[in-house]
């Protein structure tokens, strides 16, 4: 029991996750660290709700409608969610006592978020130790990197300022195959008509109806190259070798993946200028830059 929870202040938290699977995975940080100090946490959210198999000892649910919000948090005496917008608006009118965490994206040291979240817990709920795992549990019947050669390359994010030119990992998947390395591309349904034919006829493209899927063939696979984005947290978090291409230093430190064999590819520097780097990063992250930093987390 935490000194916080002894001082009768904090018994039950619940813990609202975000709409974003990145997020999401980091925030369970908050729920594995409350947990293993014996506070009573429950998680709502719709990613959470569906990777709900990986984390079997904590209860995770959908989150409710506005019409039963209040009865279902009336339980807890603390309420916490990443954003004020979503995935409830207007929280505070839900529950007496809420705290939204969207403070702690602002850091004047620019620390890794993960680190911002486990100080959050040390500070807030006066935790004795604290950690950087979430606590996530393979399911069943899988194999951990089964597939030695797969390498998984997921070409989108949540936002275009945040892709790879789609030619360079067309080059990218190229240059692997060369190297005997089983390509596997990755996208949301949505997301293929982005994508001219020449690759979805060249290499394997793999889609998923759930992260519960996606979470289980990430888990088999070999390697992950990919843009900034939720699938790289899930696949770090799985505990695959990781390389992401970040746009800048200063996002790549604070947002990078926080688990295991997890690196980050960044463009030239020599642009002046966090504007310029912005405008010009997709130009100046090569694919030559690319597959050497993939060779050497391979021989690391």
């Amino acid at each position: 029991m935490t000194r916080a929870a002894r001082a009768g202040r904090v018994h039950r938290v619940a813990l609202i996750t975000s709409h974003a699977l990145g997020d999401t995975l980091l925030l369970m940080v908050i729920a594995r660290n409350l947990l293993d100090h014996g506070v009573e946490v429950a998680v709502f959210g719709r990613v959470s709700h569906a990777l709900r198999g990986w984390f079997p000892d904590v209860d995770i649910r959908p989150v409710p409608d506005e019409g039963h919000l209040c009865a279902e948090l009336a339980h807890f005496d603390i309420v916490l969610q990443m954003h004020d917008h979503q995935p409830v608006r207007n929280l505070n009118a839900f529950h007496a006592n809420v705290r939204i965490l969207e403070t702690l994206t602002t850091d004047i040291w620019n620390r890794p978020m993960v680190t911002r979240f486990t100080d959050f817990c040390r500070a807030e709920f006066d935790l004795d130790e604290v950690g950087t795992g979430n606590g996530i549990v393979p399911r069943a019947g899988l194999q951990h990197r089964r597939y030695t050669r797969r390498v998984v390359i997921h070409p989108e994010a949540s936002s275009s300022d945040k892709r790879w030119l789609p030619h360079r990992f067309l080059r990218l998947a190229r240059h692997l195959e060369r190297w005997g390395y089983e390509v596997a591309f990755v996208m949301a349904p949505d997301e293929l008509a982005r994508w001219d034919a020449l690759l979805l006829s060249r290499f394997a493209v793999h889609t998923f109806s759930n992260l519960d899927g996606l979470a289980a063939w990430l888990y088999e696979s070999a390697w992950f190259i990919g843009n900034d984005s939720g699938v790289g947290h899930l696949a770090a978090n799985l505990g695959i070798p990781t390389l992401s291409l970040f746009r800048r230093r200063a996002v790549a430190q604070r947002w990078r993946p926080a688990w295991g064999n997890a690196q980050v590819v960044l463009p030239w520097q020599w642009l002046p200028g966090a504007s310029l780097k912005e405008r010009f990063w997709r130009e100046t992250l090569t694919c030559s830059r690319v597959l050497s930093a993939f060779a050497r987390m391979t021989e690391a």
